[in-house]
């Protein structure tokens, strides 16, 4: 059996979050060309699997997107660099070839050959935690959902809501004006979330527009993977709610997976880096985004693309080492201007 040829690029980008795609504008800026490698089936990282339709406040010069919407920006912003996607893959194998170059390996067969590798996983591989409810599988994508990527979705629809943070108080309020009839269920009355949400929320079910139920879901009842309502455990016993609709919303698991094995020295879980390069303590592997750590870390996407700049530039010579980084403003760059296609007619 022939050996498979890897395939050549100068970046190989491990994870396509916000951070990762703006890395593609900020490489392809000094003329270097990326591959990225991610778990999910689309680019866009948490900010399409968890809250696409979700308003985000502060990224910069930006008063007001939801994470669907800086997504589709940040491929926009990348497209004249034609960055190559590798979704629904996972990195399963990471070592130096014979010409000292980073060779990955990826669940799905993809092999590619590249001097720099940049890890902007976020917090790793990431799954929604479930309920321990029995045969919640059964139900799963089809009435049952950990996440929202169209309100349309759940136009009249009955929708209950599990869970008692962020999540799970943001989205009874977004979805009561779509959904037919919504509810919450937590099994205390004290919510982890922010106050403006748990005020609109409970003004919400003052004016009926909204129920509480206080107590978890004991039971699932339904056919074909159609939920027709659930059982409820609550203080006074057990009570049948009709819903139509169920969205668990109890946080998520964050695991390293492979990249633990990648032989980075690690801190709680996240990548150590210097805060002049990003870079690893494997030379030519860089970290980015909420994947590393440092003294003084903020863990934001507007972190995440200013650290995205400084790897760009620290990663060129390892790329073309015979070639001198000229530092240009896109303001003022007719190079720079013309590979954005900006002078062109």
């Amino acid at each position: 059996m022939m050996e498979k040829t890897p395939v050549r690029t100068d970046v190989i980008i491990v994870g396509a979050g916000p951070v990762g795609l703006f890395a593609v504008f900020e490489l392809g800026l000094l003329n270097l060309k990326c591959h990225l490698i991610d778990i999910l089936d689309r680019p866009g990282g948490q900010c399409t699997e968890l809250f696409p339709q979700k308003p985000i406040y502060d990224i910069p010069g930006i008063p007001n997107c939801t994470g669907q919407e800086l997504t589709d920006r940040l491929l926009e912003q990348g497209k004249p660099f034609n960055p190559v996607f590798h979704c629904s893959e996972m990195v399963t194998q990471l070592e130096k070839n014979s010409d000292d170059h980073w060779q990955v390996t990826t669940d799905y067969g993809t092999l590619l050959e590249a001097p720099v590798v940049v890890i902007a996983a976020g917090g790793g591989s990431f799954m929604p935690k479930k309920p321990p409810i029995k045969d919640i599988e059964d139900y799963e994508g089809t009435s049952v959902f950990y996440a929202v990527r169209d309100m349309d979705q759940f136009r009249g629809k009955n929708i209950l809501i599990a869970g008692g943070g962020d999540s799970a108080l943001d989205w009874v309020n977004n979805l009561q004006s779509v959904a037919k009839n919504i509810g919450l269920v937590h099994r205390r009355k004290v919510f982890r979330a922010a106050p403006d949400s748990v005020n609109k929320f409970i003004s919400m079910t003052d004016e009926g527009k909204a129920k509480f139920h206080l107590g978890q879901i004991a039971a699932l009842h339904g056919n074909n993977g159609q939920l027709e309502g659930v059982t409820l455990k609550c203080e006074d016993g057990e009570i049948f709610q009709d819903c139509d609709i169920l969205l668990p919303f109890f946080g998520l698991t964050m695991k390293l997976g492979p990249i633990a094995d990648f032989g980075l020295n690690l801190h709680e879980n996240l990548i150590p880096v210097d805060t002049a390069r990003f870079e690893t303590s494997q030379k030519g592997i860089f970290a980015i985004g909420d994947i590393n750590h440092y003294p003084g870390k903020l863990k934001l996407i507007l972190s995440g693309f200013h650290e995205a700049a400084l790897m760009s530039h620290a990663a060129f010579p390892y790329i073309k080492p015979d070639e001198k980084l000229r530092f240009q403003y896109t303001t003022s760059s007719s190079n720079l201007q013309n590979a954005l296609g900006i002078n062109k007619k």
